[in-house]
């Protein structure tokens, strides 16, 4: 009897491909992967630092894992484990921890699979990540997602990241490109392009400073392969977006008209005590020049309230920019303590509830600046790609610049792009359509 893997991953895009690669290892071992609420041999919970009460989160995790089979190996990977890992080995039924270089060995680690009267850690020092592995996700979506960059060189006096992932480092031209085709041949109609800090995308595979090739090449090799229909940029830093990038996606052949940059603060003051490497100007001019040769692209935001020092002028500083700025959507995100980090030693913290009430601000702005950018849509000429779930009912898709519709549960829609008319917006806020080629509304 083939032994039965099941995966549980928390976290960001990068997060997931790499979860992808690593089950692909699990079945070339012989392993047959099934789903997190299945009755597995072993479960493998890819974790992540970002998100608050991670230590609750993953103990939840490990539960549901253990309700289903009591006597299941439980092993954790990925950045809270590179970070924590010695309070992650003592959450009770976890049999194995694995730092940042280590998870991609994980087949290496397991043995006969007894659980362990204690967790057992293998982490390295954050220095000795510094080679790279490649890898994407597919299999259980209409888009993939495509690993090009790990880890960052930045200093941000919030972020864990560098801490629990490493130097920057980048995987060869040669490889992203070989990635892509074996993607593309798949019927596979979107690629999503992940990293830590992509836009940094160049430096070598240990981390060497010089750029072989710029992020700007990897777009346009990217932008030359047949077969791809779909290419999306998940998240870039303002000041390595550059004007060049900017206008090759405005005439690209793949590239979506959709963009999504970190802000954090739209007050130089927070900015600098954050230690980000643009002012609010650099942001400015980056999505000025975007709509300009792309009126119709969507711009995503991540900003974060409540950092030390942010006061309610600063607060409302960052809300009236963000008003202001022709944006779509924002990711919200409330400050958090990290341990190991600069901010979480500043002075001037900021209460609780008070970051709670900002937040909640800033997810009202969030749900204004999309509708309006859904209604601004209505009466384009659109192509959906529509995604394999039947949610009570609907079918739901996404157009190139990230408009989310919907209609009645079809399967043949199911990985088809189609061209749709945007009609009008349905109560539940998203987009309903008519196709092009049959003027039937849906």
């Amino acid at each position: 009897m083939k032994k039965k893997v099941a995966f549980y991953t928390l976290g960001c895009k990068l997060n997931f491909s790499e979860t992808s690669t690593i089950a692909r290892n699990f079945q070339e071992e012989g392993f047959d992967r099934v789903d997190f609420s299945e009755h597995a041999d072993m479960y493998v919970i890819n974790t992540c630092s970002v998100t608050e009460n991670a230590d609750k989160r993953f103990k939840s995790i490990v539960k549901q894992a253990q309700k289903v089979n009591p006597d299941a190996f439980v092993a954790a990977i990925g950045c809270y484990a590179q970070l924590k890992p010695e309070d992650l080995a003592s959450v009770h039924g976890v049999d194995l921890v694995l730092g940042a270089t280590e998870k991609f060995k994980i087949t290496d680690y397991i043995n006969d699979l007894s659980k362990n009267d204690f967790g057992e850690v293998h982490s390295c020092e954050i220095v000795e990540a510094d080679f790279y592995v490649g890898s994407y996700a597919i299999g259980d979506r209409t888009r993939a997602f495509l690993k090009v960059q790990d880890g960052c060189d930045y200093k941000c006096t919030y972020c864990t990241i560098p801490l629990a992932r490493g130097i920057s480092r980048s995987d060869t031209l040669q490889n992203v490109i070989k990635n892509a085709k074996e993607i593309a041949s798949q019927d596979i109609k979107e690629i999503v392009l992940t990293g830590v800090n992509i836009g940094d995308y160049g430096k070598g595979e240990f981390g060497n400073k010089k750029h072989e090739h710029t992020f700007y090449d990897l777009v346009e090799a990217l932008d030359a392969i047949e077969g791809i229909h779909r290419l999306r940029i998940s998240s870039i830093e303002p000041n390595l977006l550059k004007n060049k990038t900017i206008d090759f996606v405005a005439d690209s052949n793949s590239f979506v008209p959709h963009f999504h940059i970190p802000l954090q603060s739209g007050s130089d003051e927070i900015l600098k005590l954050m230690r980000r490497r643009y002012l609010s100007g650099l942001y400015v001019d980056r999505v000025t020049r975007i709509k300009e040769v792309m009126p119709h692209a969507c711009i995503g935001v991540d900003v974060i309230v409540g950092f030390p020092g942010e006061t309610d002028e600063l607060f409302l500083e960052t809300y009236h920019f963000l008003n202001d700025l022709d944006i779509s959507y924002l990711h919200v995100f409330t400050y958090s303590e990290r341990d190991n980090t600069v901010a979480a030693e500043m002075d001037n913290v900021v209460s609780k509830n008070v970051r709670s009430k900002r937040s909640k601000m800033l997810r009202g702005l969030s749900a204004k600046k999309r509708r309006a950018f859904y209604e601004s849509q209505i009466g384009s000429v659109r192509t959906v790609l529509f995604e394999g779930e039947n949610k009570e009912g609907y079918i739901h898709g996404f157009t190139e610049n990230y408009v989310k519709v919907k209609a009645p549960w079809n399967p043949e829609l199911v990985n088809q792009l189609k061209q749709v008319e945007l009609v009008n917006i349905d109560e539940d806020g998203l987009v309903r359509f008519v196709f092009v080629d049959e003027k039937i509304e849906a």
